[in-house]
């Protein structure tokens, strides 16, 4: 079982900037916007797209001293939105 190699190019501008060929943004499901990540592996670099699911951030913050329920969370935000602080 091999796995189809395709191969898109670019060229670089003086300036060191190159359009990310439309396959490639397709197949990394890339929009204006989005960031990309260039990732120095042994004799190449990976071009990955920048942006995480939210489960990637599990474990990001500190597990909170005292558990807030879904109930405390909506009082506290509307406190503080008749407040104008939203």
């Amino acid at each position: 079982m091999t796995k189809e190699l395709r191969v898109s190019t670019s060229t670089v501008t003086a300036k060191g900037q190159t359009t990310i060929p439309k396959a490639v943004r397709e197949r990394l499901h890339l929009r204006p916007g989005d960031r990309v990540e260039f990732v120095f592996q042994k004799d190449s670099v990976v071009l990955r797209a920048a942006s995480r699911d939210v489960r990637d951030l599990k474990g990001f913050l500190p597990k909170p001293k005292k558990a807030v329920t879904i109930e405390h969370m909506n009082a506290a935000i509307r406190k503080r939105a008749a407040q104008g602080a939203l």
